[in-house]
């Protein structure tokens, strides 16, 4: 199928999301920017979705469906973390984080298939974190979630193979984004350490590069992966861990 290409993109108010929606209407595309509060100044068209819930996830391929008539590309971005010891990790944060982080992208892959087979070029992404390759602790919720995406995004390469679509994920390392920034004072109360040792002490530790990465960092190796080039990557993550699973 020719034409401007169409994708979703989930958690598109801040962030990465942000970043991958504002690369690819530059682009080219066309962007559904899905939030649950979506930012209605930032890049693509905005859609508001709870999508920790089944009617959310539908909704949001109904309504790309709707405006643009094709769908050529999810990105399954939406996620919040939580840190604390698992005898204190509250239950109703464990049932958020597995619903927007991993149910979600079922979901909006359930929902979208048959869309991205007709478009002769369907793409899935779902941007997964190092955190689906290796653990840190105090992170019950979110390392068990993005180790499933991993596992997920297996099982769509397999599927999808026969009809024309590619599914892959990212993994960064520890970006400069609200979400990370957010986590620094959980994390001293965890470690007990002062927040100002928590980036170099704690966040960075793992990495070989002792830095983090930028918005627009992750966005390019998003482009590249559902650009044209990046067709023979599925089934398999792209690692963007700046050295953190070397060791």
């Amino acid at each position: 199928m020719s034409g401007v290409r169409v994708a979703v993109v989930s958690g598109a108010a801040s962030g990465i999301g942000r970043a991958i929606a504002q690369r690819l209407q530059g682009d080219g595309w066309r962007v559904l920017a899905v939030d649950l509060r979506p930012d209605e100044a930032g890049p693509g068209e905005p859609f508001a979705a709870d999508l920790t819930t089944r009617e959310g996830n539908r909704e949001v391929v109904d309504a790309a469906l709707a405006r643009f008539g094709r769908l050529d590309a999810v990105v399954a971005n939406a996620g919040f973390q939580h840190v604390a010891p698992v005898e204190e990790f509250p239950e109703d944060r464990w049932d958020a984080l597995v619903a927007l982080l991993l149910t979600s992208p079922f979901l909006l892959a359930k929902r979208a298939w048959p869309a991205l087979a007709e478009s002769g070029d369907g793409r899935f992404l779902a941007v997964a974190s190092v955190h689906g390759l290796v653990a840190s602790p105090f992170k019950a919720g979110y390392v068990a979630a993005k180790h499933g995406v991993l596992g997920l995004v297996k099982v769509l390469a397999l599927e999808g193979a026969s009809r024309g679509i590619s599914v892959s994920a990212l993994c960064p390392a520890y970006v400069r984004t609200p979400l990370v920034e957010a986590q620094i004072s959980d994390q001293a109360r965890a470690h007990c350490l002062p927040e100002q040792r928590v980036l170099e002490d704690v966040l960075l530790a793992p990495q070989a590069v002792k830095r983090l990465l930028e918005p627009e960092e992750v966005a390019a190796a998003a482009a590249f992966l559902l650009g044209p080039d990046g067709r023979a990557v599925t089934g398999a993550p792209l690692v963007l861990d700046l050295g953190w699973t070397a060791r």
